[in-house]
């Protein structure tokens, strides 16, 4: 985007040049957005919602409207707004191969796309690939690939043949780390289309904890503990963290629920990890306080579904070294080794529980650690700079299409 020549000197924002920022607003117009994925709020707020989220807020100063088409169980939509964006629900009919369809939302999504300026569809689902083709959709479209579609050999060959034509219809594709572009076999077949913008979190979307609830929280674990926030799945790595947690001083604090929570408690009781803690779903203020205290935080997952590492991010927004394990995700883009905090290799609890004691006895290491995890927080992973790139590459597509 070319510079006005009275631009002043860069005032960077939030890792975003000023300059381009006020060029943006000044070729500002009106655009609708309409975004889909398989669930939003006020169902669920996880991961992926919260990203829709951060984009549509971090746009909408440039005008840009956005609409949320998701489905649930009876289709109801008792609130249609939520930060500013219309929300669309379409009844879900079933469940097939773990893939939510949903018959009212064929109709749905054809009605909305027509009068959106650019669709965004957030990947994968398999269903909304259908959706998106069999509705003849010729609005410019932008696909978000969050994470490759993982399965088994037979469903993978037969998903790959609609993926790859979704794929190479969209206009553009976005991955979220350049770590992800080159892991991917799948991207890498879409390289001449493919951007990558990195995912951010917004500081101001996240409660301050109170004195009282940080008092709590220090009552309970103090300030020398190491934290994993997430749901308890197979792919976190829970396992190899409970047991680098064997023979530690430090205090493991782990937030989260989900199928295998109970799996877990047990086998801490039958180790008799008397270090470890479960505290199970908490809110984001009682979150935000445990960040604040403890000395580290550890996402020890070993497979390519923790594709980005959302929680990482919030660790670095909180100046928090980080330990995370090499899966060739984006997890080591948030986690730089060496400078925010420390990358092992995946299922090596010796390693892990090595690099837990390494921070957690040099205060010096962790300190100057958190201060990087900060700063690359600030010039990479701030809303600001998604919000502005989404800007940009939907304003490129328009101008591409219209071309």
């Amino acid at each position: 985007m070319r510079r006005s020549a009275s631009c002043p000197k860069r005032a960077l924002l939030s890792g975003i040049d000023q300059c381009d920022k006020a060029a943006i607003d000044h070729t500002n117009k009106s655009m609708r957005v309409l975004h889909f994925f398989k669930t939003y709020w006020p169902e669920t707020f996880g991961g992926m919602e919260r990203v829709i989220d951060t984009i549509a807020r971090m746009t909408a100063d440039h005008g840009v409207e956005h609409h949320i088409l998701s489905i649930n169980d009876n289709g109801e939509n008792p609130q249609p707004y939520f930060h500013g964006q219309h929300l669309h629900k379409a009844r879900r009919s079933f469940e097939v191969l773990s893939t939510d369809v949903s018959f009212e939302a064929f109709k749905q999504y054809r009605r909305l796309a027509t009068d959106a300026d650019v669709v965004h569809l957030h990947f994968p689902w398999p269903f909304m690939d259908i959706a998106h083709l069999a509705g003849g959709i010729a609005k410019p479209t932008v696909v978000t690939y969050h994470a490759d579609a993982l399965g088994n050999a037979l469903v993978q060959s037969f998903y790959g043949l609609l993926m790859h034509r979704l794929l190479s219809r969209v206009d553009r594709i976005v991955a979220t780390s350049p770590n992800y572009l080159d892991s991917s076999s799948v991207l890498r077949r879409y390289v001449n289309k493919t951007d990558v913008i990195p995912l951010g979190l917004d500081p101001q979307s996240y409660p301050k904890p109170s004195a009282e609830t940080l008092a709590k929280w220090h009552t309970r674990f103090g300030d020398d503990f190491f934290l994993f926030v997430g749901v308890l799945r197979h792919y976190k790595g829970l396992g190899i963290l409970l047991d680098a947690a064997k023979g530690m001083k430090q205090q493991v604090v782990i937030v989260g629920g989900g199928k295998r929570e109970a799996e877990y408690r047990a086998r801490k009781a039958e180790c008799g990890l008397e270090n470890v803690h479960f505290v199970g779903s908490i809110g984001d203020e009682d979150k935000m306080a445990l960040l604040k205290l403890c000395t580290a935080f550890v996402l020890p997952s070993n497979k390519r579904s923790e594709a980005f590492g959302l929680s990482l991010a919030e660790a670095a927004m909180m100046g928090k070294p980080m330990i995370s394990c090499e899966i060739g995700t984006g997890t080591s883009f948030v986690n730089r080794d060496g400078v925010t905090g420390i990358v092992l290799p995946p299922d090596d609890a010796g390693s892990l529980r090595r690099a837990m004691t390494t921070l957690g006895q040099d205060a010096d290491l962790a300190s100057a650690m958190g201060a990087a995890a900060a700063k690359h927080f600030h010039d990479k992973l701030h809303a600001s700079n998604m919000g502005l790139r989404y800007h940009r590459l939907c304003r490129m597509v328009l101008g591409e299409t219209a071309a």
